[in-house]
């Protein structure tokens, strides 16, 4: 069996990173074309292709397998130095962690606010939608990943971290304009609605659930911002799923209504993370599964 050459897996793991041939070799202190022979003799090494040089620049599926095996392996090298000679580690921890948009919108800040001010770590956060996170997990560009998805693959954790509420909300202009007569199959297919983005199907899902509208065909704005979900709501441009991280003090001050007191969605969170975590990644996996517990109501049937 052939070694494997991390030098080579590093010039890939470093053009991933920086998106850029060009800034690849910057911050490897080598040419740009070293950087495109490195990439090559790993491709020969392997005998397949490991980087699609489309925009932006991704890995195949060996090159994903590659860069998942190369990073766990670098976070154990700086552990394992940390442990035999900390004089030696100096600069801050990259950790990267994938997490849906109102999760960064609200909790997760707060959750990380005491490693943060203690360990030296330099965060990577990657946004995408809940049921996708996992995703950049099995891909090894993050360490951990918040998910809606209980069930994981081969070399990783999961934990229940708790369950989330999401409330259909709206302004109460926005409810004369469009729900004057409640909530009707009607008006639902003619209010404008706010989506995340395309992989979202909360709303699609809710409605089906709650109204059995299975080919719902209703006008959808959507923005890639949780914060921005919520600033339309309030502006009584369109009516959404809000988590209850981030609309209860605007339920409170009566600037939303909740339009179905009875509908909720709920929204099970787990934490996904590499089963050969060590060090500060431990700790990060701690601290956010204390957070969840501390913060979140626990329902038995989503727990592991």
């Amino acid at each position: 069996m052939r070694p494997l050459d991390y030098k080579l897996i590093h010039a890939l793991d470093t053009v991933i990173t920086e998106q850029s041939f060009e800034k690849a070799a910057l911050a490897l202190n080598i040419t740009q074309s070293a950087i495109s022979q490195r990439i090559k003799q790993l491709e020969q090494l392997v005998a397949k292709p490991v980087l699609i040089r489309s925009q932006p620049l991704q890995a195949t599926t060996v090159g994903q397998k590659l860069l998942s095996h190369f990073r766990k392996v670098r976070q154990l090298e700086y552990d394992l130095v940390g442990d035999v000679m900390p004089s030696d580690v100096q600069g801050s921890i990259p950790i990267s962690i994938a997490v849906n948009a109102d999760t960064l919108a609200t909790w997760f800040i707060p959750a990380l606010t005491p490693i943060l001010e203690t360990e030296p770590i330099e965060l990577n956060i990657q946004v995408t939608n809940e049921a996708n996170t996992q995703e950049l997990l099995k891909k090894g560009e993050v360490f951990a990943a918040v998910s809606s998805q209980k069930r994981s693959f081969a070399g990783v954790k999961v934990e229940y971290i708790g369950t989330i509420d999401y409330i259909l909300c709206a302004s109460t202009d926005y409810i004369n304009k469009y729900f004057k007569d409640g909530l009707t199959i009607d008006n639902l297919n003619k209010a404008p609605c706010i989506y995340y983005d395309q992989k979202d199907t909360m709303h699609h899902d809710y409605l089906k659930k709650y109204f059995a509208m299975q080919h719902a065909n209703f006008p959808c704005h959507r923005i890639r911002s949780s914060e921005v979900v919520v600033t339309m709501a309030l502006a009584g441009l369109a009516y959404g799923l809000i988590p209850t991280t981030q609309v209860d003090e605007h339920l409170a001050s009566g600037a939303l209504i909740d339009l179905a007191p009875d509908k909720r969605l709920s929204m099970p969170l787990y934490w996904h993370s590499w089963a050969l975590e060590r060090g500060v990644q431990k700790l990060i996996s701690k601290t956010i599964s204390d957070y969840g517990h501390s913060n979140f109501y626990h329902d038995k049937q989503h727990a592991i």
